[in-house]
């Protein structure tokens, strides 16, 4: 790291003071100058972050905060919450004005609690010099709507392409999933025919439900909220969307409208479901059990069909860190961030998680992590995408309710299920966004 910190950091810890942690040497840096940052005397910090997704995710992320420590003299405590809580007590910090200095939380995040927050320009315009330029999804996330002034600091993002069995969609007469719809019917039709069926949730599941949902009608050029805010799902596009949907969910494995997230991880290890969307852990838990390691042999990734779409529709699961008001220690705070995306730091970090994050700065694209197992090497990209979350409105309060009350997931499931015309459930869906969102 080059902060220009305390004497002690002078001279670029980046450069090599982990040199022997694996990878960092290979990645690319710029030789930009670093904004000043005094540290505060006697600083202390408390980081909140999501609980780990494998063991070595907090074991790196851990010995990181402690070479802080030892570089800087600043203490560091980092705690480790279960996803579902991350939200709520990010909510509680922001409200009561005490608590973490920092929280790494998910998407949005930084939008809904901007006003309790510290902008992180400097930062991240340094990180951005140095490691090639930050992702498009990244610079969604990080900056505030219409500005180029940063209040957030993406740390990865996990995708969730499509996960199939190649013996099984070779068995239906294709070499690999089609990229438009109608091909996409067929294949699943033939799966359905040939007892290896595909499936995807439509159950309130945090991850998968809203991924297939957003897919589904992003692919066909839908939008739950127009550039200007205002509710844009009850559209031409959105109706023939959900009436493509009431075909290709005829050919799913029962049971998906109760799905959760853990639902087709299941049903895939057990030879009952052939194609579903997910993200690496999936693969990952199939390779490393010898009783289920030929179905990973026989498991291929291949990114969300486009359908109409310029790109795959996907929005990575995007953790990102976020500085409050009521830190004392604004400066080691922003200091901490930095270190721990810097390449001697950050590289090895990202390696030990085994492709679940994928990066936000180019620079990492030359991580090992891409390069030890070609069937992950998909998931480097996911930081590419075009696609977020309220797409395409601006990221808001009012995009991160409309997520966590499902309201595109279950406007497809009604669909699906028959309980209501597509019609009819474009227009509830818009009547339920109107309560997130309102004409600027």
């Amino acid at each position: 790291m080059t902060f220009n910190i305390t004497r002690r950091l002078i001279g670029g810890l980046g450069a090599g003071m982990i040199a022997g942690q694996a990878g960092a040497q290979t990645i690319a840096a710029a030789n930009v100058p670093a904004p000043r940052l005094p540290l505060e005397s006697g600083a202390t910090l408390r980081v909140l972050r999501p609980v780990r997704f494998v063991q070595p995710d907090e074991e790196v992320f851990r010995a990181n905060a402690a070479r802080f420590t030892a570089a800087t003299g600043v203490q560091v405590r980092v705690d480790f919450v279960a996803w579902e809580d991350i939200t709520q007590q990010t909510g509680v910090t922001a409200n009561t004005g005490a608590g973490p200095d920092i929280i790494i939380g998910f998407n949005e995040a930084p939008h809904v609690f901007q006003d309790k927050l510290i902008e992180l320009t400097d930062v991240a315009e340094y990180l951005g010099a140095k490691y090639g330029g930050w992702k498009q999804l990244a610079q969604k996330y990080g900056k505030r709507h219409n500005s180029n002034n940063w209040i957030g600091l993406p740390f990865g993002a996990s995708g969730g392409p499509l996960v199939w069995r190649k013996s099984a969609v070779n068995e239906a007469g294709f070499e690999r999933p089609p990229e438009d719809h109608a091909g996409m019917l067929r294949l699943c039709q033939a799966l359905r025919r040939n007892n290896k069926p595909a499936g995807f949730a439509l159950g309130n599941a945090v991850g998968d439900g809203n991924g297939f949902a957003n897919w589904v009608i992003w692919s066909h050029g839908g939008f739950l909220v127009n550039e200007d805010g205002t509710p844009g799902i009850n559209s031409r596009e959105t109706v023939a969307a959900l009436n493509w949907l009431r075909e290709f969910y005829a050919t799913f494995i029962p049971g998906t409208l109760a799905w959760g997230d853990i639902s087709n991880n299941r049903a895939y290890a057990s030879n009952e479901l052939f194609l579903t969307s997910n993200g690496v852990s999936l693969y990952f838990a199939l390779k490393n059990d010898p009783a289920t390691a030929p179905i990973a042999a026989d498991t291929e990734h291949t990114l969300l069909p486009r359908g109409l779409a310029r790109t795959s529709p996907m929005a990575g699961l995007t953790l990102n860190s976020m500085v409050f008001r009521h830190s004392r220690f604004p400066n080691a705070a922003k200091a901490f961030l930095a270190f721990m995306l810097e390449a001697p730091q950050y590289d090895p970090w990202l390696q030990a998680n085994l492709g679940y994050w994928a990066q936000p700065l180019n620079a990492y694209n030359a991580s090992a992590t891409w390069t030890g197992d070609p069937k992950v090497a998909i998931f480097k990209d996911t930081m590419d995408s075009d696609f977020w979350l309220g797409f395409k409105g601006p990221i808001s309060e009012g995009s991160a309710a409309a997520n966590a009350d499902y309201v595109m997931v279950q406007m497809c499931a009604s669909v699906a299920s028959g309980q209501a015309t597509p019609e009819a459930a474009a227009r509830e869906a818009e009547r339920r966004a109107a309560r997130f969102f309102r004409r600027r």
